[in-house]
């Protein structure tokens, strides 16, 4: 397991920057695709390896975030119809992903996988496609001691039916590295409450839940849905929540944590830069009282680390105080024992306020 770090010696002696502080503070990461976390050499690589089905000119645009970005759902697309090819890729991208989030100081992540495109379009087994995942972090967990948890998503565009199968796939090949489900892709026409059956039965099975909701503008009663007909335990997205006053209160009572994403790229797309920080709807949540947890969800196709999500959080006001607190969220929300929950508590916690010592000034 990974070692909690050491206090300093002599706190001033050492002083950090905003950004130095945040990359060295104990993170972790919930809200992740695995193949929106492809380093674009992989990406070039995998590629060849298919005989360049996709150009260098598309995998080019595919790293482009310009100033109005656009959505990367084409891009996880294409790996499952042209690029995974074997098991091998997905331990690679894997693998990969938990180095590049350890180096920022994540100690601990839950990410995503669809399984359906890459039995379906890939034409790898699950049982194989699992596998290899699994293999991937237990390396991880060896080489770097950061801790990584799959959790197998929903493709919402397929059938419900197919949402069932993968998770009676999850069932006849259980891994303790497994540890829930999502869903996601494109919310619009594919409402929350048309995969009740396979939620139902991830949750029968004993799999934690949660899903993409409120996304893409999508509105606030998708939320609901998935909070009282899903029975998530907690949300990713959900910006529409701030739509409807009661149902926000009703979230905040219930404790329920959210997963954002700072750099959602339909916020981007509709708000000005001018307004961005000030109308974003994460705003909007943490002022409320809603507890948010900052995340990544497409590393490498939003451009950013771990440590720029973070980072982004400064802009719509949020201070240092805010994000222990966020530490703290994150650490409830995380599918994992108690009393490993209470260890991490009292170690990141004196990590952070260690840390926040050498911090040149304060927000």
């Amino acid at each position: 397991m990974h070692q909690p770090m050491k206090p300093q010696q002599d706190a001033s002696s050492d002083r950090m920057t905003l950004e130095q502080f945040v990359h060295a503070m104990p993170k972790m990461e919930l809200h992740c695709h695995l193949f929106g976390s492809v380093r674009r050499q992989t990406f070039i690589d995998l590629a060849a390896a298919s005989g360049n089905r996709v150009s260098r000119d598309e995998i080019d645009a595919f790293y482009t975030r310009g100033e109005k970005p656009v959505g990367v759902l084409r891009v996880l697309r294409a790996l499952d119809a042209h690029l995974i090819q074997g098991p091998s890729d997905l331990h690679r991208i894997t693998y990969e992903y938990l180095q590049d989030v350890h180096s920022h100081g994540v100690r601990y992540s839950e990410f995503f996988w669809n399984p359906t495109g890459t039995v379906r379009v890939s034409g790898i087994s699950y049982a194989s496609a699992q596998a290899a995942i699994v293999l991937a972090i237990r390396d991880a967990q060896r080489d770097f001691g950061v801790i990584g948890r799959l959790l197998p998503s929903i493709d919402r565009e397929a059938s419900p039916e197919e949402a069932v199968t993968m998770v009676q796939w999850m069932c006849q090949h259980r891994q303790t590295e497994v540890i829930g489900i999502g869903i996601d892709y494109r919310e619009n026409d594919r409402p929350p409450e048309l995969f009740e059956e396979a939620y139902a039965l991830a949750r029968a099975a004993g799999f934690k839940t949660t899903a993409h909701a409120g996304e893409f503008g999508m509105p606030w009663h998708n939320i609901n849905t998935a909070i009282e007909l899903l029975k998530v335990d907690r949300i990713d997205h959900g910006y529409t929540v701030i739509d409807n006053p009661a149902l926000l209160q009703q979230c905040i009572a219930r404790d329920m944590i959210f997963t954002v994403v700072p750099t959602n790229s339909y916020y981007l797309r509709t708000l000005t830069p001018q307004r961005w920080a000030l109308d974003h709807p994460i705003r909007a949540m943490v002022r409320a009282g809603l507890r948010v947890h900052p995340n990544t969800d497409d590393p490498t196709l939003h451009l950013v680390t771990p440590t720029g999500a973070w980072m982004m959080m400064t802009q719509f006001g949020f201070d240092v105080d805010d994000m222990r607190q966020f530490m703290l969220n994150g650490l409830d929300a995380a599918w994992i024992a108690d009393d490993l929950r209470q260890q991490w508590r009292r170690e990141w916690t004196q990590t952070f306020d260690t840390l926040r010592q050498r911090l040149v000034a304060d927000l």
